[in-house]
């Protein structure tokens, strides 16, 4: 592919592939073969790499948005952030945009993602309909739903780049309005917002009124939110949570409220969704000497780093006598029949409020019953969903051990017939990982793209943490 243009920004992909090629065949035989990359999403702690990592510096960029064809071709270490901004001017917007700014695209493909339009769109990775993979025998390859590569196609979602790194990738964009109208919708029983879930997800409406966007919030079993919104161009007053209100908390306040297309797709990032709280950002006093530049997810998430690296407040703690403390943080997919179950179990278990909740649904694109299967994250065609989002920590009770509480919640969602994102701590033992995220697929198709298996294996990465 020829250097081309978007908004007059020249982007020379050629010469940023040829790159990441040199920096893979530059990192020796037997080393672990990894990104190059400053920032990142993932709660894994990893081991430190001996090698450089790959040069993905050059493959940030939007290559083109077609807006009639609504489609956009994206570098694979596109922010979502930067993907957005080249969309938006065209009134379009990715299928999926991941609630958090700095998530790439080839990202959330790999690794998986999910927002408030997954219950009629599906996963990020559903909307892509070709991409070139740097595969671990260090070719460039197009992979495709159909044809040679269907394989790699199928099982890219959910490798962690196991398989390869997505330098480029065709994705299908849908139209927005200029506002998102919405409706903060109380719920005392779980059970009647499970029922309104499944009626919203086949209907796209709720009182007479289409829902475009939909996800909620769960602050006690006896106190649930639907946040259910609509694309409007009418000229409304619109609100800003990047100043001193706090999106989650208006939920409480208010039934119904009015944001910028922009703002809506990062109302969660400001605040980390709730999580700024652990740095005191929601303190009044704070908040007005905290640069609004560094409200963020990307700042926090470093800040979190730091913490892994040094332990400060784990030292404070046990000079004050606290317990230890187990991270609690992960998003799980659960049917929508058995949702009421685990958040009452959660919220008995576990006791971390508030929890987000976003409904999903394999994406049917050509009818019912036509949803693709993506093995290494099988989700079942024609069943609802709700992904239950929970991040925090725990005190480790006498007699336990960390990771106790998250080897509970993965008993329990393996039991309703769950699924578990990889992004964070997993404790699995390698026969349950390869039944439950497709192992026997996975290495057929390792063994074709990555014969010398060059790249860190997918349970090495998710679980022994390599």
């Amino acid at each position: 592919m020829c250097a081309v243009r978007v908004d007059h920004h020249p982007v020379d992909h050629d010469g940023a592939v040829a790159r990441l090629r040199r920096s893979y065949t530059a990192v020796p035989v037997g080393e672990p073969v990894r990104l190059a990359k400053r920032t990142s999403n993932l709660f894994r702690p990893r081991s430190a790499p001996r090698a450089p990592g790959l040069d993905v510096g050059g493959l940030t960029g939007v290559l083109a948005v077609d807006p009639v064809a609504r489609t956009a071709d994206v570098q694979g270490m596109c922010t979502y952030e930067d993907l957005v901004d080249a969309t938006l001017p065209h009134g379009l917007m990715p299928l999926v945009v991941p609630q958090l700014r700095t998530i790439t695209l080839g990202g959330a493909v790999t690794g998986l993602g999910i927002e408030s339009t997954s219950f009629r769109n599906g996963l990020p990775h559903e909307s892509v309909l070709e991409m070139d993979v740097l595969t671990g025998a260090g070719e460039i390859v197009t992979a495709r739903p159909e044809g040679e590569q269907a394989d790699l196609f199928a099982a890219f979602p959910n490798s962690l780049g196991s398989l390869g790194y997505a330098t480029r990738l065709r994705i299908e964009l849908q139209p927005v309005r200029r506002f998102v109208a919405l409706r903060n919708v109380r719920f005392t029983r779980l059970e009647a917002l499970a029922d309104a879930l499944a009626e919203i997800t086949a209907t796209r409406s709720w009182a007479g009124e289409a829902v475009d966007v939909m996800d909620g919030v769960m602050f006690s079993p006896g106190e649930a939110y639907l946040v259910l919104g609509s694309f409007t161009d009418d000229a409304l007053p619109a609100s800003d949570y990047t100043g001193q209100d706090i999106y989650y908390r208006s939920l409480r306040r208010r039934t119904h409220d009015v944001l910028t297309a922009y703002d809506y797709l990062w109302r969660w990032d400001t605040d980390w969704f709730w999580c700024s709280a652990a740095f005191g950002v929601q303190h009044p006093v704070l908040r007005r000497v905290w640069p609004a530049r560094w409200r963020r997810s990307d700042v926090y998430h470093r800040l979190v780093r730091l913490e892994h690296r040094h332990g400060v407040a784990a030292r404070i703690d046990r000079l004050r006598g606290q317990p230890a403390r187990e991270r609690v943080v992960q998003d799980v997919e659960v049917p929508l029949e058995r949702t009421a179950e685990f958040l009452r179990w959660f919220a008995r278990t576990v006791g971390m409020t508030p929890v987000w909740l976003c409904p999903l649904r394999l994406r049917e694109p050509s009818g019912p019953g036509s949803a693709r299967a993506w093995p290494l994250y099988p989700l079942r065609a024609g069943q609802n969903y709700v992904n239950i989002g929970f991040w925090g920590s725990v005190p480790i009770v006498e007699g336990a051990a960390d990771g106790d509480v998250n080897r509970a919640i993965e008993r329990m969602v393996s039991e309703l017939g769950g699924h578990k994102s990889l992004y964070s701590d997993a404790y699995y033992d390698r026969e349950s990982f390869d039944r439950l995220y497709g192992g026997a697929i996975w290495r057929a198709v390792k063994d074709r793209y990555d014969p010398d298996h060059r790249l860190t294996g997918l349970y090495e990465k998710a679980v022994a943490r390599a």
